[in-house]
C-alpha cells in the first residue's frame, strides 16, 4: 500500500523490561539507557544488537545519575558532577556503537532531567553544552515550544520535535506528573486518538479538555508501559488504514 505520510515511532528501551525484542519489530527509532537510571555494558550491548537487527535507528538516554529512583526525581547535584555523569553515559555508549560500526541517530534525555530542560534554562544550556561534542550531524529529540529547544536551536543543533504518545499534558504542555491518576495513557484506542490528533491537525487536548497547537516528528512509547506491545500493534494497524506508515 501507498503512504501518504511516514511517522516515527520511537521507544525507550534497555531499562530492564527485558521486552525490546517483542517492541522493536514495531518501532523505528529506540533511546537506550546507557548507565545514568538503568543500563550497563551487556544491556547497552544486547539492545543495540536488537535495534540493527529490526534497522531501527539508536539513540542514546542519559538521565541523572540516579538508578535508586529510575532517573524519574529532581537530583541535587553540582554542575560538575552532573556533567561528568552525562559525558561519562555517552562515552560508554559511544564506545559501545563503535564497536559495531554503528553510528548514533540521536540523544534524548530521560525522565527527570528531561523534565527539568524544558523549564529551566540554566540547566538546559548545561545539558546542550555537555552533549554538543556529541552532536556530530546527529539529533536531539525535544519537546515543542520549550527551552531546551530554544536553547537546541541557538546552537545551531538538528532538533526533532518529540510528543508521548502515552502520556497526557497540562495546558502549559508539560507532562501531567507520574504521581497523578491520569498521567499515563494505556488504553491503545486513547494512544492512537491521541496521537492521530497531532498528526493530522498539529493539536494535542490536554488533561483540562484544553485544545493547544503541538508539533511532533516522532512520537514516544515508553517500554515500561505495561501495554507497550498491544499499544505498538494497534497503532501500526490503526496507521495503516490511515495510509500512515512507521519508519
Amino acid at each position: 500500500m501507498y503512504s501518504k505520510m511516514v511517522v516515527d515511532i520511537n521507544c525507550d528501551v534497555g531499562e530492564g523490561v527485558e521486552n525490546e525484542h517483542l517492541l522493536m519489530p514495531y518501532i523505528s527509532s529506540c533511546n537506550i539507557a546507557c548507565g545514568g537510571h538503568f543500563g550497563d555494558v551487556n544491556s547497552i550491548d544486547k539492545t543495540i544488537q536488537l535495534a540493527i537487527k529490526n534497522k531501527v535507528k539508536i539513540g542514546a538516554h542519559p538521565s541523572f545519575p540516579d538508578k535508586e529512583n529510575f532517573g524519574r526525581l529532581l537530583m541535587q547535584i553540582s554542575n560538575e558532577d552532573l556533567k561528568k555523569s552525562i559525558q561519562n553515559q555517552l562515552d560508554l555508549f559511544l564506545e559501545r556503537l563503535f564497536l559495531v560500526d554503528e553510528k548514533l541517530h540521536h540523544i534524548k534525555p530521560h525522565g527527570a532531567l528531561y523534565n527539568a530542560i524544558i523549564v529551566d534554562e540554566k540547566l538546559a544550556i548545561l545539558f546542550i553544552d555537555v552533549i554538543k561534542p556529541y552532536l556530530n550531524d546527529t539529533y536531539l529529540y525535544v519537546p515543542y515550544n520549550s527551552v531546551v529547544e530554544k536553547v537546541a536551536l541557538k546552537n545551531n543543533i538538528k532538533i526533532k520535535y518529540e510528543a508521548f504518545a502515552d502520556r497526557n499534558y497540562n495546558n502549559d504542555l508539560t507532562l501531567v506528573s507520574r504521581k497523578e491518576k491520569k498521567a499515563l495513557i494505556t488504553n491503545p484506542i486513547s494512544v492512537f486518538e491521541h496521537v492521530y490528533k497531532i498528526i493530522s491537525e498539529q493539536k494535542v487536548t490536554t488533561i483540562f479538555n484544553v485544545e493547544k497547537e503541538f508539533k511532533a516528528d516522532t512520537y514516544c512509547i515508553h517500554g515500561d508501559n505495561l501495554n507497550a506491545l498491544k499499544v505498538l500493534k494497534f497503532l501500526k494497524e490503526e496507521f495503516l488504514k490511515k495510509e500512515i506508515s512507521i519508519g
